[in-house]
């Protein structure tokens, strides 16, 4: 990651767009297959990406199994995109919000939950002599962790 964001920074230097496609001429034939491809999978990924998020709030608000229907469903559908619609027609620039969400839900992703992935099922299981490679994705976690934070405060500070 560190060597594309380094060609990336070589190619554009600091007055790169938050939206890397952006910075391309508008006339070049592979850019724009490269903006309908990145469309395509925005729209065709969505919906997966967003029962997870729905699915994820209604098991935070401990809402038990036998209660969940299709009701409660769209009612939460309805109430979050509505929340994501309004936030939507307020912004002026999502760059910050991609931003910050790579920062932190990014190095989340990448570093964070695999160590405690990881974690757990090598405690599940009883996994012995585990330790060498816990400690390895303890440091790969906690290098996450730092490299989000920095990542928020340089994504907040812009």
């Amino acid at each position: 990651m560190g060597f594309i964001t380094a060609i990336g920074f070589a190619t554009f230097g600091s007055a790169s767009s938050g939206l890397i496609l952006n910075n391309y001429s508008s006339a070049d034939t592979w850019i724009f297959a490269s903006r309908i491809a990145v469309a395509v999978s925005l729209v065709f990924s969505y919906p997966l990406a967003f029962q997870g998020c729905r699915d994820g709030i209604i098991d935070l608000l401990k809402i038990p199994m036998d209660k969940r229907d299709d009701k409660l469903s769209n009612m939460t559908t309805i109430l979050i995109l509505s929340v994501l619609t309004l936030f939507a027609a307020t912004l002026n620039d999502v760059s910050m919000v991609l931003a910050l969400g790579g920062a932190t839900l990014g190095n989340a992703l990448t570093y964070v939950y695999p160590y405690l992935m990881y974690k757990a099922t090598v405690s599940k299981f009883s996994l012995k002599g585990e330790s060498t490679g816990l400690t390895i994705a303890a440091i790969s976690a906690i290098l996450g962790i730092v490299m989000g934070g920095i990542g928020a405060k340089m994504a907040i500070s812009k």
